[in-house]
């Protein structure tokens, strides 16, 4: 990647996942802050010149700033569509700031736990990752980050209004706290609509597997706050990772546990079928492996495969989510591959990881 190292495909973060709480529904927490260079124009706005002096002056900073994480440069312009394709996949950049064509890149942390962003929609999108729900520790992290840039740049600040963005909803504070939710019960129990209904309520955003203008795959929904302005970071915070976050995990268990209850056939029908057509799949496309992998995660969360030899974790799984998408299976076999071939490439690499076939 533009003479750097690629993201890894072997596993998500170096964080250890399987400690991570509330795991069985919260699979990642992330921060993001948004900042502006004062005296320049957004990035919607700015010259080529006036972006690349944001580059220049971001990526300097972001390489010698003293870190607890290594950081890594990666040269947007410079880097094929398969590199960027990774880094999106691996929630590192936006889709949007993959296919832009403006001067911009990305640091990268080494464990892959943070990144920063130059010249996505802001001058600067600094994001911090956790497996679980762990927002506070997310959200020190990214604030240190914040800090350590802001005693080096002069940011876009109004007295009135808090930090300015290109985006009204992050103007004040800036912050926007998200966690990645699998609520397949939910889905099942036909009560996702009404989790919509109350989040649209509570001024939240439900957006799919890679946020804004992407669609659910494989239940999973990325909730996050929309209103930044007039509220402090400590109250966001406090009122996403101490209530609203912990009331959905609450509402997803308990719809597991009625399915497990009162349809126990038909979960266990579903939950080793997936297991069955993973287990012996010749071809899967991308929409049918993350379905029947949301299937097979919910029934190892009930502890339902005892039964079986196969020694199938959580973990292993959300390996799996990210393995089988289009750029992670081109970085499997090390070269450019088809649709219909990389289905098969799929199936072999869920059957290997799966049952070692």
């Amino acid at each position: 990647m533009s003479g750097q190292r690629e993201p890894r495909g072997e596993e998500h973060r170096d964080d250890d996942a399987s400690s991570a709480p509330d795991l069985d529904v919260v699979l990642s927490s992330r921060v993001r802050i948004a900042r502006n260079l004062h005296g320049l124009p957004f990035v919607n706005k700015a010259s080529e010149d006036q972006c690349e002096h944001v580059v220049k002056t971001t990526r300097h900073l972001l390489m010698h700033i003293p870190s607890n994480d290594r950081m890594i440069w990666v040269d947007l312009e410079q880097s094929s569509s398969h590199e960027r394709q990774l880094l999106v996949e691996r929630h590192l950049i936006s889709r949007q700031h993959a296919d832009n064509n403006i001067r911009r890149g990305v640091a990268v942390a080494e464990n892959e736990q943070s990144s920063v962003m130059i010249n996505e929609e802001d001058h600067v999108r600094m994001q911090v990752l956790r497996s679980g729900l762990q927002l506070s520790d997310a959200n020190e992290a990214c604030r240190s980050m914040d800090e350590s840039l802001g005693n080096h740049l002069e940011y876009a600040y109004r007295e009135r209004w808090g930090h300015l963005s290109a985006c009204p909803t992050n103007v004040g504070t800036g912050i926007r706290l998200s966690a990645m939710l699998h609520l397949p019960a939910l889905r099942l129990t036909n009560d996702i609509d009404r989790v919509r209904q109350a989040a649209k309520d509570l001024h939240l955003a439900v957006r799919g597997f890679y946020g804004e203008g992407s669609e659910s795959t494989g239940n999973f929904y990325q909730v996050s706050n929309q209103v930044t302005l007039g509220r402090s970071e400590e109250a966001i915070l406090d009122e996403f990772e101490g209530t609203i976050i912990p009331t959905l995990v609450r509402y997803e268990r308990a719809a597991r546990q009625v399915l497990f209850d009162k349809h126990r056939r038909e979960l266990e029908d579903r939950v080793f079928r997936a297991f069955g057509m993973l287990g012996t799949a010749r071809m899967l496309k991308l929409e049918e492996a993350k379905k029947l992998l949301s299937s097979l995660r919910l029934g190892v969360c009930l502890d339902m495969l005892r039964e079986t030899d196969a020694n199938i974790t959580m973990n292993t799984i959300d390996n799996l989510m990210l393995l089988v998408q289009p750029g992670h299976l081109r970085q499997h076999v090390n070269c450019t591959i088809s649709p219909e071939q990389a289905r098969g490439v799929r199936a072999d690499l869920v059957r290997q990881i799966l049952i070692g076939d």
